[in-house]
């Protein structure tokens, strides 16, 4: 476990947690300058997992107003449904069916809210990074998985659950990339084809230890731009924020804005979507915090509801 504690004026807290695949991230704050407390530890077991987080808020209990949740999924982000707050059929051995909230909920007495990772890094992005002044984008996450959150005319988009982008079926030439997907659900979707364990088991070595001329990178720029340009066709977003370890290769995204642009074909007439894109397809701003810092975003919009 790692910890840090930064002293400020006393005021209205919030609590923040990131609960990823392989480590979960705690915050207590307002804002990005303003975290006064931080802890990371590892995603073990829920109980255990759970247990490392409610005991970091509760020392840190004086002042809290409301907990945001940002998590890995598939999950129920609806409020009125009775499996609110729970992870629910994740590949994630001994997670599914894990009730979040309703743990925060009980030991902490206070309003939870609750969304995926990539919605949450979406709403911080809008309010303090990336996003700011705009109603329509999206928030791509490339790393253990692949995620997607969106904002749609200044709302998280929601539908029957969430949003699910890294499972979408792309184009996959047998002939090229024989490699059958990683996905236990679906084999060769965009996650399956794509994410950080697929391309190690495509190659047979971690992601980040392959050099930049590697054909990986080719391979996975490719893959990423056709489900980025069925996302651009569909919601036509005014930008588009790529996060994730995946993204950590800084060859990569001049790689994507270049299939981007060979895929579209000029189809899209504006100004947005021409020239470099490199105004277009950008980093977080928020860099890796993006989704501990949505998390308070979420405790922020639960409150003041």
């Amino acid at each position: 476990m790692t910890e840090g504690h930064y002293e400020t004026s006393p005021g209205p807290l919030y609590a923040g947690l990131e609960a990823g695949g392989t480590k979960c991230v705690c915050a207590i704050g307002t804002a990005p300058d303003d975290i006064r407390a931080l802890t990371q530890f590892p995603t073990t077991t829920p109980s255990q997992t759970m247990a490392h987080a409610v005991a970091f808020f509760e020392a840190h209990r004086s002042g809290l107003m409301a907990v945001g949740i940002a998590s890995f999924g598939p999950l129920d982000p609806r409020p009125r449904s009775a499996s609110f707050g729970w992870i629910t059929s994740t590949p994630k051995p001994g997670w599914a069916h894990t009730d979040l909230a309703g743990t925060l909920s009980r030991a902490l007495s206070l309003p939870v809210a609750f969304d995926t990772d990539v919605n949450a890094a979406a709403l911080a992005e809008q309010r303090w990074g990336a996003a700011q002044g705009l109603e329509t984008f999206l928030y791509i996450t490339v790393g253990t998985g692949i995620g997607g959150g969106a904002m749609v005319n200044g709302r998280l988009l929601h539908g029957l659950l969430h949003p699910e982008m890294g499972h979408i079926r792309i184009p996959h030439d047998w002939q090229v990339d024989p490699f059958p997907g990683l996905c236990p659900y679906h084999g060769d979707c965009l996650e399956g084809l794509a994410s950080g364990p697929a391309l190690a088991a495509r190659w047979g070595t971690p992601a980040h230890t392959l050099p930049p001329d590697h054909p990986a990178w080719s391979l996975v720029a490719r893959y990423l731009a056709l489900g980025l340009v069925t996302f651009i066709c569909t919601l036509v977003p005014q930008r588009i924020i790529m996060g994730g370890g995946i993204l950590h290769q800084e060859h990569l995204l001049p790689r994507l804005r270049h299939e981007i642009q060979q895929l579209l074909n000029d189809y899209i007439q504006v100004a947005e979507l021409h020239g470099q894109l490199d105004d277009y397809l950008v980093p977080p701003a928020l860099g890796d915090r993006a989704g501990v810092l949505g998390a308070l975003a979420l405790a922020h919009a639960v409150q003041s509801q």
